[in-house]
């Protein structure tokens, strides 16, 4: 991931939501950040060729409409859409959660801690991830 690399958040919570912004803008990190509220909206989102194809899903899994899991069902059914890659961002600590998330072959499940300064972390191990997955594929 490029720091101009597009970034799409699917959370439907408005703290969580500006927690993600907050840790991103603390690191650094300059890359622009969509967010929609549920998977039907980043489904939408994904889908309309006007917007800017992100390089990277930040999804929640608890959200009303679509959760987390449909999302990810219909997402990677989709030709168009299944390489981009998706780190899930809940509360969920359940085992169920984690094994349909990594069926629907996300690339990553973290679970968002309460404290900010953890958060912060989570946010840093992701971001680094992507910057060293992009070094070695050159």
């Amino acid at each position: 991931m490029k720091v101009n690399d597009n970034i799409l958040l699917i959370e439907d919570d408005d703290i969580d939501i500006m927690t993600v912004r907050r840790a991103l803008k603390d690191l650094g990190a300059a890359n622009p950040l969509d967010y929609v509220t549920n998977g039907e909206e980043g489904l939408k989102f994904l889908r309309d060729k006007t917007n800017i194809r992100p390089q990277l899903i930040l999804l929640d899994l608890n959200m009303p409409r679509m959760n987390g899991i449909e999302f990810l069902v219909e997402m990677k059914a989709d030709p168009a859409l299944s390489a981009i890659p998706v780190v899930v961002l809940t509360t969920s600590k359940e085992e169920v959660d984690r094994i349909a998330s990594f069926s629907n072959n996300v690339a990553g499940y973290m679970v968002k801690p309460v404290d900010y300064v953890q958060f912060v972390e989570v946010m840093r191990v992701i971001r680094n991830y992507w910057l060293c997955c992009e070094e070695s594929i050159k």
